[in-house]
């Protein structure tokens, strides 16, 4: 199990299961919605939960993000579409997720300049993540 918080406190996330890994993305949604990339770790819905306040925005028709009303802090992405409804959390609300190792990116050719991430993790363009992926309807201009 591992606990976190979002900055001010007011909310707070027990997960007792995850996949072990952490996942970034390099969109533009996600570049929009974090300033630069998305990072998270994903963890079944029965293995979350939740106390406070959460503000939720539905980012897609398939998904939604959340956040703190009161410190603005990302908590989550969720695809509320799909069976299980897990989420990809954010890491950094967990000081024991410092050690959950990168396994994936995606979209790295829309990458930041200066955000290459170093390791030898899967990786995949745009292009390939989107064929993989026919539910989305392409990343944003």
């Amino acid at each position: 199990m591992i606990e976190g918080h979002c900055l001010c406190g007011a909310v707070s996330v027990r997960v007792t299961g995850h996949g072990g890994f952490t996942g970034a993305c390099h969109c533009r949604m996600c570049q929009r919605w974090s300033g630069a990339l998305f990072v998270s770790f994903n963890a079944p819905a029965d293995a979350v939960t939740v106390t406070g306040e959460v503000t939720r925005y539905q980012s897609a028709p398939f998904a939604e993000r959340a956040f703190c009303p009161r410190c603005g802090s990302h908590l989550w992405m969720r695809n509320i579409e799909a069976d299980d409804c897990s989420y990809d959390l954010m890491p950094g609300l967990f000081d024991a997720a410092r050690d959950i190792p990168l396994q994936s990116e995606i979209y790295t050719d829309r990458a930041l300049p200066g955000l290459a991430l170093a390791g030898d993790h899967r990786r995949a363009t745009r292009a390939q993540y989107e064929a993989g992926n026919p539910h989305l309807e392409g990343d944003m201009p």
